[in-house]
């Protein structure tokens, strides 16, 4: 079942009308196919935490199902309001490694440059949503003056990672300036975008699109798919349109409970994001603690088991590694369970993927 909003008018201009015939603001949830009770608990949300969705995104959503996958991930929902103990407004120390306006700088080599705080999609679960509220903020080439003079100033940064907001939510012009007045600086090596834009609006990923982040820089694109039914013919023509262009593609999912936290829905989805689109599955993410989440997290035990059987069934090649963003800035760090039972005298007790315990002595020089 769809919604009954508007479809794009025009091919030319697919990604803009698509934006406008979705949601973007509290007062179009009116024209969703929800109940009185679920739009009165939905807007009340929305108004908390910005609402908004393409049309090509809630298309996606099965409205006879309260538990759809899709719409758990978009859809404002009354539990978003009920904050538990210990969750946080900045998850994963955003704010603390914040030296100037723009831009996070908690890893030597690599930076976080914020040239929006917009999105094309707001997703419940974002760690971020606290500051996408507060802050609201869109482009402008002064507001990362700052950031980019800091960027030049230290040459140990090697990468220079696009995210907010959504850095392909920004027009064609605005991209190019941003790619050009980065690749200026001649220690930075590589170009790395962080989006949901390919999931939620594949309209956008066009030939100019791609053409203007073209040129120096290595560039990789982050995606976040969260369930196999977000990969649609679309999504695969906008994915060989960043291959064909020589992008990187690699994804970052999200651990979520009722979504994607069942082994079936994890597999198909790491097999079809590399079979189907070329993206390698890269990290699967514990929840962060971002407030009025405690609904959507699993425990960390649950993950590993997960995992654990995810790895049985799937190549190297499709298996995501599982990863905490500790609090505090503390970094991503792996939470697979791990293999190795001891060690005694260079002779380690390791289990394999058949759950058996195997004696590997090292032989070394």
């Amino acid at each position: 079942m769809t919604t009954d909003l508007k479809s794009p008018a025009t091919p030319d201009a697919a990604w803009q009308d698509d934006v406008r015939a979705g949601v973007r603001h509290v007062r179009d949830l009116d024209r969703l196919p929800l109940s009185p009770a679920e739009r009165a608990a939905a807007q009340a949300a929305a108004t908390a935490h910005k609402v908004r969705a393409p049309k090509a995104y809630l298309d996606l959503i099965d409205w006879s199902d309260p538990n759809d996958p899709i719409r758990a991930q978009v859809i404002p929902s009354p539990d978003e309001l009920v904050a538990a103990e210990g969750e946080l407004d900045d998850p994963i120390g955003d704010h603390a490694f914040s030296p100037v306006p723009r831009l996070t700088h908690r890893h030597a080599d690599r930076v976080l440059l914020f040239p929006t705080y917009q999105c094309a999609v707001y997703c419940r679960f974002c760690f971020r949503k606290e500051s996408l509220t507060s802050i609201g903020r869109g482009y402008t080439r002064e507001a990362l003056g700052p950031a980019l003079a800091y960027i030049a100033d230290h040459a140990e940064i090697r990468e220079v990672i696009l995210t907010g907001g959504d850095p392909l939510s920004l027009p064609d012009k605005a991209l190019e300036e941003i790619r050009a007045r980065i690749e200026a600086i001649p220690h930075v090596r590589l170009l790395r975008i962080h989006t949901r834009v390919p999931v939620a609006l594949p309209a956008r990923i066009t030939t100019g699109l791609v053409a203007v982040l073209q040129g120096r820089l290595m560039v990789t694109v982050v995606t976040h798919f969260n369930h196999p039914r977000e990969i649609t013919d679309d999504v695969e023509r906008a994915c060989r349109t960043m291959r064909q262009a020589g992008f990187v593609l690699l994804n970052q999912s999200v651990l979520l409970k009722g979504v994607n936290d069942q082994v079936e829905v994890l597999e198909e989805l790491c097999r079809e994001l590399m079979y189907r689109l070329g993206v390698k599955p890269y990290y699967l993410h514990h929840g962060d603690l971002a407030r009025g989440m405690a609904h959507r997290r699993t425990t960390i035990a649950e993950g590993q088991a997960l995992v654990a059987a995810l790895r049985r069934r799937l190549s190297g090649i499709c298996s995501p590694t599982y990863v905490i963003d500790l609090p505090d800035g503390g970094g991503k760090v792996p939470l697979a369970a791990s293999h190795i039972e001891g060690c005694e005298a260079g002779t380690w007790r390791i289990r394999g993927q058949d759950g058996e315990a195997r004696e590997y002595r090292e032989v070394v020089g």
